[in-house]
């Protein structure tokens, strides 16, 4: 039981928070301001990834947080889920920042 706990959460973890960190240099150095030669197509490429790992890591961290018995590894999940909770709140502050520039 633990094992399979371990071993979602160390896929969960990962697929949750790299997508999340990536979205911010994504949206802002290839789709508002490409940076390389058709920058913008590789953006549009990468968001969906970004959404779809994403969405899949949250999910898992989400179940794998209220899982009975409670134990280590809600404790793990709960805590990425608050990383997750940073890291979007600075994303949406640095693109309402980045849109009243424009």
């Amino acid at each position: 039981m633990s094992r399979s706990r371990e071993r979602a959460f160390l896929i969960a973890a990962p697929l949750a928070i790299f997508p999340a960190l990536a979205f911010l240099p994504v949206v802002t150095y290839l789709i508002a301001f490409p940076s390389i030669p058709h920058g913008r197509f590789v953006g549009f490429l990468l968001l969906p990834i970004c959404a779809l790992a994403g969405s899949l890591g949250l999910f898992r961290l989400a179940l794998g947080a209220v899982e009975k018995p409670w134990g280590i590894f809600n404790i793990l999940n709960v805590a990425a889920l608050l990383v997750l909770l940073v890291i979007a709140a600075y994303t949406g502050i640095f693109l309402a920042l980045m849109t009243l520039k424009l």
